[in-house]
């Protein structure tokens, strides 16, 4: 089987630079400001590790804890998926 692949510049992470992302990992869930992108991590402001949820129609997590930090880093091959959602 031939697979081709294509390299996009500017897609995927790099993309939503700027915006409240969620990053969906294999134990938690943190949501922040992305504001820094490279091969091994990467980097929010504002960041907070999600608890519970709650209904995904809901404008707010059901607990989201301010980490408390001016810039928090995770690790890119911990990212299992990856968005920017209405929830604060």
């Amino acid at each position: 089987m031939k697979v081709i692949v294509n390299e996009v510049q500017g897609e995927g992470l790099e993309a939503l630079l700027g915006k409240t992302v969620t990053l969906w990992c294999g134990v938690y869930i943190y949501t922040g400001k992305l504001v820094g992108v490279n091969s091994s991590c990467v980097k929010l402001t504002g960041a907070k590790v999600v608890y519970e949820t709650g209904p995904f129609s809901d404008a707010k997590w059901k607990d989201a804890q301010d980490l408390g930090a001016e810039a928090w880093y995770v690790q890119t091959a911990a990212i299992e998926s990856f968005g920017v959602m209405s929830k604060t």
